[in-house]
This record gives structure tokens, sequence and C-alpha cells, in this order.
């Protein structure tokens, strides 16, 4: 379908002159205005400055995007902040006017905004003081009404703190000072705001377009989102009660999301994937999330349980994201899950997280939701992880997570239809890991020997360092020694703090800071080794490459479907004391026969 966009360069007078027959629409998705007293300053001293200068080429204020909606208005994409302030501006400047003693140009100019700010009959031009040119519909902002009552009444309520009233009233000093100071100047002044002062309008036959062109322009700030959008729609979409309620929901999931380091952008996008898989989506082309909730006019949107759902999904972002325990949420509490969603997190790309939010939101409810969403994890990691290594690719992964997302639906034990790994190529590709992999891989192994998270904040040691001295080392060339100092058994998680302290020393000199360490495989090294070599890189190595891939075949590695048979489940789960006494402690069992194969059904 072809896009059609209209750029027409005119006057301020000219642009808003267009109100009378499209009024224009500050739409529900924008941002409240906010342009602060030195902007406004900023504003009027330039036209001030251009007026003194008696310059008779035109003054460019910038670019206006809109496009007309449905009901015949002009729908303000960019730019409202500024039209805002110029319609507050005329408004004070016509204040000013009707103030004064009644000349021939003040006549002049009292018409001349008139047809800018209010409905006019097209016969008699008589003015309708309560129907302006421009209306803000900002979803619960209450400077809708005072930006209204401003444009009608020509003045504020006392002690008014809303920046319509703060910019109005200063401009109306601005004005009042200038008209006294510079009489002869000033209906220059108005000239030049009306018909000097240009505006470069550009009007998009869709909100796709003028989208589009506002984020290729925009470069002054946050740009609108796609959830600006959503915001709007569904608040249309409510009655009067139910937009009240959805203001403070939204502003609430607004907040609390910023807090766990996302946001209702990413929301909406980690519940597209849920709905895909819903409707048994598993198309690997992934459309742009405004354009698939705009489907059948954003259906999607309008269902009672959307916004329950992303509150739900943000629970799962706040204990992978803040390592948080919520009450409510009991699994959270569980030190295996929270290590496995920490080594996913390291995973080099978000295809994890996409299962991991359509399996929680599918079945957090669920009486046994912990033990099975802990087997699941396992198989996530195990099966991300290997293809990762082995092909450090999104394509590695891609068709495979799109079948996985559709399966889980089907299942809470779904098939993992992914392409199986060699595992003498994947425990190769484990001692020279791709730099991406490395964090994930020392997570996953640490979490082996420790039952807590790593420390927040943490560093790759390198415990023979890249620094090294080649008089050290007789028996091997530089590019030898430099390749093994990159291998992952070289490789180890350290505290920030203590790193910096230990820095580029020898291993001897690190061992007084790696004893103060909490990751228990560095203490572990410390207490076990005197000195650090060539050697001691290639034995672990083999070390963590055999330990690695043993791991990841318990936990389902190149097993589509890790419950079909009961037999493999038992190194998975049943020799892992934690995990079944989880589910003893979730049904209150006691150990018996009985209850391990009722484990094992699960």
């Amino acid at each position: 379908m072809t896009t059609t966009i209209e750029v027409n360069k005119q006057s301020v007078k000219q642009l808003l002159e267009t109100g009378k027959n499209k009024k224009f629409v500050i739409p529900e998705y924008q941002r409240p205005y906010a342009w602060s007293d030195e902007q406004i300053q900023t504003l009027f001293d330039d036209l001030i400055e251009y007026t003194e200068n008696n310059n008779e080429s035109t003054y460019f204020l910038g670019t206006i995007v809109a496009y007309e909606n449905d009901n015949g208005e002009q729908e303000i994409i960019d730019g409202q902040q500024r039209i805002t302030s110029l319609f507050l501006l005329l408004r004070a400047i016509y204040s000013k006017l009707t103030s004064m003693v009644e000349t021939p140009e003040s006549k002049n100019f009292k018409s001349q905004i008139e047809s800018t700010l209010w409905e006019q009959n097209e016969l008699t031009a008589a003015v309708n003081f309560e129907k302006t040119l421009i209306v803000s519909r900002v979803m619960g902002d209450e400077g809708n009404k005072v930006f209204s009552e401003i444009l009608i009444s020509g003045s504020t309520k006392i002690d008014s703190k809303d920046n319509y009233s703060k910019n109005y009233n200063l401009f109306v000093d601005q004005i009042e000072k200038y008209a006294t100071a510079q009489p002869e100047l000033f209906y220059w002044f108005i000239r030049n705001v009306l018909n000097k002062a240009i505006l470069l309008p550009i009007t998009a036959d869709s909100q796709d377009t003028a989208l589009t062109i506002f984020s290729t322009l925009n470069n002054r700030g946050l740009a609108l989102s796609d959830s600006d959008i959503f915001k709007a729609k569904i608040y249309n979409n409510l009655n009067q009660s139910g937009k009240k309620k959805f203001i403070d929901e939204w502003q609430r999931l607004d907040n609390d999301a910023s807090s766990a380091g996302e946001s209702i952008q990413k929301l909406f996008y980690y519940y597209m994937f849920y709905l895909r898989a819903l409707e048994n989506d598993r198309n690997t082309t992934t459309l742009g999330i405004r354009k698939y909730y705009s489907k059948n006019n954003f259906e999607k949107l309008y269902k009672n349980n959307v916004m329950r759902d992303l509150e739900i999904i943000l629970n799962l972002w706040f204990v992978v994201n803040n390592r948080i325990v919520l009450d409510d949420e009991e699994w959270s509490k569980n030190i295996k899950l929270q290590q496995i969603l920490d080594c996913l997190s390291s995973y080099p790309n978000e295809f994890w997280k996409y299962p991991v939010v359509i399996y929680y939101l599918k079945y957090h409810q669920d009486k046994s939701f912990e033990i099975k969403f802990l087997i699941f994890l396992k198989h996530l990691l195990a099966t991300l992880a290997a293809r990762y290594i082995v092909t450090p690719t999104i394509n590695a992964v891609k068709r495979g997570i799109l079948n996985l997302n559709a399966e889980i639906i089907k299942s809470s034990t779904p098939k993992f239809d992914f392409k199986e790994i060699d595992e003498q190529e994947l425990k190769d590709k484990i001692k020279n890991a791709h730099r991406n992999t490395v964090r994930m891989i020392l997570k996953i192994i640490s979490y082996q020997h420790q039952d807590k998270l790593l420390p927040d904040r943490w560093e790759i040691e390198h415990i023979l360092p890249q620094k090294w001295q080649s008089s050290y080392f007789s028996s091997a060339t530089d590019e030898e020694i430099k390749g093994l100092v990159e291998h992952i058994g070289n490789k180890i998680p350290f505290e920030k703090r203590l790193n910096i302290v230990a820095s580029n020393g020898y291993f001897q000199k690190k061992l007084a800071s790696y004893a103060q360490s909490n990751v228990q495989v560095l203490l572990d090294l410390s207490q076990s080794k005197n000195d650090w070599g060539l050697n001691e890189i290639y034995e672990r190595d083999i070390r963590i490459s055999d330990e690695l891939l043993e791991l990841l075949k318990n936990w389902g590695l190149n097993q589509v479907d890790v419950s079909k048979n009961k037999e493999d489940l038992i190194p998975i789960l049943a020799d892992r004391v934690a995990d079944y006494n989880i589910f003893l402690k979730m049904f209150d069992k006691k150990d018996s026969n009985e209850e391990r194969q009722r484990f094992l059904n699960m």
C-alpha cells in the first residue's frame, strides 16, 4: 500500500486557521504539557529579537507532525508542546489587545487572532469563544480542562501551579512589559508571530505513517512508544468509572515495571508471544507489537484480563531482575529456581524469555507449579545453552523456541523440538567458549557448588592474568599462552570490589583476595591450589566441559520430551534431593516408594 505525506510550509496564522475545518487534537496517548518557563522565555525572547532586528526573512519554529483521524480531526503526533505554547501565546496577546484602547491596529490583530483560536460563523464571522480550535485529551491529565478554560476566558485560577497556567501567566507578564517598553514595536511583534513565524506541518495519511515520521525526526526527548497508543485505545474503550480505575492501574504498572528494570512496552511484547502461543502461531516472522495488536481494530487489547496478565508477567521479572522473594509466590523462595533463572538471564539474547513468560503465565497457579517449573527451566537452559555454545546465533534456536511456545500451551511438560547437538563438539566448544556465553557457563558451574545466588556485581576473573611474563612459561609460545588465557578453565566469577584489589597479580599474590570471596568455586580453588599455570588451565578445561555436558544431559539435552521415559527422570530429579524435598514439602508427604513414583509421574 502506497504511503503519502503532505508537507506545506505555513505561517502560524495559516496553520492554526486550518483548525476551523479540522480541529487540532492532542490525543490520549501523548504525555502532558511539559514546557518549562525557560523554554517559554526562550521562545518569547527569540521572537522579540527577530522583531527588533527588523528581519524580513521568515522565522522557523519547527515541524508539526499530524494525521487526520477517523473523526476528521488533526491528531498531533509531534509538536504538541510547541503548538500548545503558541495557542497560549496568542491568547495572552489577545487579552492584552482587549484591555487596550481600540485602534485600527488592535482591531486588525484581534480579528486575525480570533480566526486562529476559536470557531467562527462562516457568514458573519461571529466568534464562538466557547469553542476552541484545539482540544487536549491527554489521558488522566487535569490540565486538559485548565487549557480549555484559559483559551476561553483568558485567565487562570489564583495560585494555579499547572504548566498551562504558569506558562500562560509568564506570557501575559512578558507581553505587558514589552507593550509598555516598546509600544511602537508591539504591533510588529504580533504581526511577526502570526505571519512571519513559520511552521512546517507534515500531514500523514495514517497514524502509522505519522508515528514513523516522528520516530525519524524526533531527537528532542522520549519518543512515543507503542504502549502509549495501547493505553489510549484501552482507555477509550472503557466507561467513565472504568477509565478512572484504569488510569490508576496503568500508573501503578508503569512505576512497578520501572522498579523491576522493565517497561510496559516490554510487558506487551512478552504478552504478544503468549497470545501467539494461544493461537498456535509458530511463524518465525515476528511482527512489530503495534502491528500485531492493531489487527482486528485492536480487539486483543479490550479483553478484561489484559492488565491482570501484564501484572502477573511483571511478578516474574521482579524475581528475576531484582532477586526478591514475593510474599504470595512460594516458588520465588526456591533457590534452585532462582539460580536457573539467573543463568538464563545471562543467555546472550532474549529468546529464552518468551517460553519462560508463557509457562509462568499459563501454569503459575497450578499446585505442582514449583517443581514443574524447575524441570522446565532446566530443560530450557540445557537446550538453549548447548545450542548457543555450538552455534552462537539467534537462528540456532528461533524456530525451536516458537514451536516450544505453542507446545507449552498444550502441556506443562512440553516437547522440545530442537536440532540434536553433537556432544563431542559441545565439549570442545565449551573449552574455548564464545565470549557471549562465558558468564552463563560460569554461573551454571558455580551454582552446582553453592546454595545461594552469586553476588550482584561480579566480573570474569582471569586466574592467569591477561598480562603475563613470557619468562614464566618457557615451554609455550606467546600465541599459545594468549589463547589459553581466554579458555573457560582460566575464568571464574569474582566480586568486582575484590577483583579491583587483586588486579593483574599472579595466583599466589591474589590468594588473599580470593579468600574473601563469597563465590564457593573460587574459595575451593584457592584452598586446593598453591600455584596456577598452563597445566592447571588444561585440567580445569576438561573438568568444566565434562561437568557441564553431564549436567546438561541430566537436565534434558537432546531430549524432545523430558518425561517420556520415566527412567530418564531419575538423574534429572530423583537423585537431586533438593528437588524431591520440594515435592514432599509442597504436598505434605513422607518419603516412600509410592511418593517417589508419583514424583516421577508429574
